[in-house]
């Protein structure tokens, strides 16, 4: 695109250039929310070096970016005014997968890069296999939150709840690798804010259910990612606890609306359900399309082999 330039991903810096294109061009369609993109890639340590990574860019403008996961997954995000780039990430993308099989995952509603990706040789995989739904509501009329007697809802205080906050993230999405120094990392990454990560404290001091949300203030909208419960808590209304009290304190920060993505699919159906009865509404679902990174030699398709 003549004057656009793309480079490699340098770091934090970086990620906030990601985040700011998704909300800048933000919407009910938009697939990526700013917080989902800090957890992702501050959640594990040591990471970063396994995932190439590039940002599109005129006169310092991030107009798009590729953010490649070995073996072959993409995540990319394309500036709505300038879909031309879509077919730079994905050739981008042809020559850092490793994978015998190349993946996108994108929203059902995101027609014009479903285009985009069968022309460049993807297809679109079983409608039944493992999805996620795209599910908001706004923050009217929340229900009052019920703690059982003994337990407190709060606010993670800082580092002294670092090492009983990461306790309960792996106990409750077990076998996990959150450790103390990652999520020290998702605490200082933008946009984190305390007062939005919620947790349950049971009366025996452990942490037994939390709910992380993170705010985009700019667009009055917020993510919930993570929410978990430990084994030994659940099956006691913790976690619709922790999430309403979650979702009171970002409509006091200024929020209108709340988003979360649990799966969709038949084997996995329980988040969905937690969402729907705190009043989430399914507004897209996720479909992933796929490819052989290299087409076999009999092939007519017509697509470049790398």
């Amino acid at each position: 695109m003549g004057d656009v330039t793309v480079r490699p991903y340098e770091g934090a810096a970086d990620l906030r250039k990601m985040q700011e294109l998704v909300r800048a061009t933000w919407g009910p369609g938009v697939r990526p929310h700013v917080g989902g993109l800090a957890w992702s890639r501050f959640q594990h340590v040591g990471r970063e070096a396994e995932w190439p990574t590039a940002l599109w860019e005129r006169d310092g403008d991030t107009l798009a970016w590729g953010w490649a996961m070995p073996p072959g997954e993409l995540e990319m995000f394309v500036h709505p005014e300038h879909p031309a780039l879509a077919d730079e990430v994905l050739d981008w993308f042809r020559g850092v997968a490793t994978g015998d099989e190349a993946g996108v995952t994108i929203l059902e509603g995101e027609r014009r890069l479903a285009a985009v990706l069968s022309r460049h040789g993807y297809r679109r995989e079983p409608a039944d296999a493992p999805f996620l739904l795209h599910m908001s509501r706004d923050l009217r009329d929340l229900p009052e939150p019920e703690v059982p007697p003994g337990f407190v809802a709060r606010h993670v205080r800082g580092e002294e709840d670092v090492p009983a906050r990461v306790a309960v993230h792996r106990s409750a999405f077990a076998p996990s690798s959150v450790t103390e120094e990652s999520y020290r990392n998702v605490m200082g990454a933008w946009p984190y804010r305390r007062e939005l990560d919620r947790v349950v404290e049971a009366p025996d001091g452990r942490l037994a259910s939390y709910c992380l949300i993170w705010l985009d203030d700019a667009n009055g909208v917020g993510e919930l990612e993570p929410v978990g419960t430990h084994p030994d808590f659940r099956r006691m209304g913790l976690a619709r606890a922790v999430c309403l009290h979650a979702l009171r304190r970002l409509g006091e920060a200024g929020a209108v609306t709340a988003i979360v993505r649990p799966r969709g699919d038949a084997g996995h159906p329980v988040p969905a359900r937690l969402y729907e009865a705190l009043g989430f509404r399914t507004r897209d679902r996720t479909a992933r399309y796929s490819r052989p990174r290299r087409p076999p030699p009999s092939t007519s398709s017509g697509f470049r082999s790398v």
